[in-house]
């Protein structure tokens, strides 16, 4: 009896392997660590003239992981009135320009409606 189970459960777990497998292979396999195997699409920024943003802020972001984690961040700041924010996945890091001073409140208020945590901020210039 035991043997029957065993074989059973085996039997499942190579089905269940196979079927994942061939839902990859279709493109339906899974998604990123967003919950989106699709590309986040990028906001575009209205004014892209640097000197119309005198003030520069560095912020270290938490919790990204993915490119699709730094667009959603990208995103969400680029959302706020007269920010223009680029992210770096690599380092964690958006560069933010601004037509107004902002301070570090405002950007974990942008945040919180999101996954990811300002771990840092300072102005640049």
């Amino acid at each position: 009896m035991a043997t029957i189970i065993i074989t059973i459960c085996a039997a499942a777990l190579v089905a269940f392997g196979i079927w994942r497998t061939v839902q990859k292979f279709r493109g339906r396999g899974g998604a990123s660590c967003c919950g989106s195997k699709e590309l986040v699409t990028k906001k575009k920024v209205d004014d892209t003239d640097p000197s119309h943003y005198p003030y520069h802020y560095r912020l270290n972001i938490n919790d990204m992981v993915c490119s699709n984690c730094a667009r959603n961040v990208e995103n969400t700041l680029n959302g706020l009135s007269g920010i223009w924010a680029r992210v770096d996945l690599g380092r964690r890091e958006a560069d933010v320009l601004a037509k107004q001073t902002m301070q570090e409140s405002d950007f974990r208020e942008a945040l919180r409606s999101t996954s990811y945590t300002l771990a840092g901020f300072h102005q640049v210039s």
